[in-house]
């Protein structure tokens, strides 16, 4: 006497794997990640880790700092050393850089807070920018 009906727990278990719910991720296919709302947008070189910087100015990367690339990977910034990115950063308490995103072309389009607006003018209250390598005889003069 047969007691295990083959046919009914084949359909059971059919049955359980159609009613189950999918465990896909949550996938975003715009292209854009969400970022905080706190972060702010510049151009990162990493010169030497953890000495950056940030919109062609000196700082520094927080002990424990997260470089996110374009896949959202952890990437070492010694890795990244010498290039050049547009990016999207948080800054900790203490005032330095710890969590940087990476950014691809549609996330560079949105606009965010943190880049120094450019100008193609120049107005006369701007300082003078002055070379190292300029003669002193051609420096500029003070006028009163």
């Amino acid at each position: 006497m047969n007691r295990c009906r083959p046919l009914l727990g084949l359909a059971l278990l059919a049955a359980s794997f159609l009613l189950q719910p999918s465990a896909q991720a949550q996938v975003n296919n715009s292209g854009v990640r969400e970022f905080p709302k706190e972060a702010l947008r510049g151009k990162l070189r990493v010169t030497t880790p953890p000495d950056i910087l940030l919109n062609d100015k000196a700082d520094r990367l927080s002990p424990g700092s997260r470089i996110r690339d374009l896949q959202g990977n952890i990437v070492m910034s010694g890795a990244i050393a010498g290039n050049e990115y547009m990016v999207n950063y948080t800054r900790d308490n203490s005032g330095l850089v710890h969590n940087v995103w990476i950014l691809n072309a549609a996330e560079i389009k949105e606009k965010r807070p943190g880049m120094p607006s450019a100008r193609n003018f120049l107005f006369d209250s701007d300082p003078p920018k002055i070379d190292p390598n300029t003669p002193f005889d051609k420096l500029p003069k003070y006028k009163p």
